[in-house]
C-alpha cells in the first residue's frame, strides 16, 4: 500500500518561490526512487526532478538551477523548492514513485518516463502570473 499526497501549491509571482511537499504512506518497505512531473493546459504531462536510493538528483533542463528535490526520511516526505519561478512553469504538479525496492539511480541524460513510475498522487496547481 502506497499513497502519495501533495500539498504547497499556489498562485506567485514571476521570480517569487514556493515549496511543494509530498507526504509518502505505505513506503517504509520500498527504496527511494522518487520524482515530480508537472502538466500544464493542453500539454503532456513531464518530468521535472527525481531522486534515487544513493540521494542523487536528476532535473529538466527548464528545471536546473532553479529547482531543488530533496527527501526528508525522518518526515517521510518528499519536496521540490522552486525559485526563480515563471510563468511558464504555471502546471499541475504531480509527486510520483517508482516501484523500486532496493536500489535505483537517476539516468544519464534524461529522467525516467512517466510509463516507469507506478504510484501517483493527486497534483497540486502552481500558478506563476503578475
Amino acid at each position: 500500500q502506497v499513497q502519495l499526497q501533495e500539498s504547497g501549491g499556489g498562485s506567485v509571482q514571476p521570480g517569487g518561490s514556493l515549496r511543494l511537499s509530498c507526504t509518502v504512506v505505505g513506503n517504509t518497505y520500498r527504496s527511494k526512487c522518487m520524482g515530480w512531473f508537472r502538466q500544464a493546459p493542453g500539454k503532456e504531462r513531464e518530468g521535472v526532478a527525481e531522486i534515487d536510493s544513493a540521494g542523487r538528483t536528476s532535473y529538466t533542463d527548464s528545471a536546473k538551477g532553479r529547482f531543488t528535490i530533496s527527501h526528508d526520511n525522518a518526515k517521510n516526505t518528499l519536496y521540490l523548492e522552486m525559485n526563480s519561478l515563471k510563468p511558464e512553469d504555471t502546471a499541475m504538479y504531480y509527486c510520483a514513485a517508482r516501484a523500486c525496492y532496493f536500489l535505483c539511480s537517476v539516468l544519464p541524460g534524461r529522467l525516467h518516463s512517466r510509463s516507469e513510475y507506478d504510484h501517483w498522487g493527486q497534483g497540486t496547481q502552481v500558478t506563476v502570473s503578475s
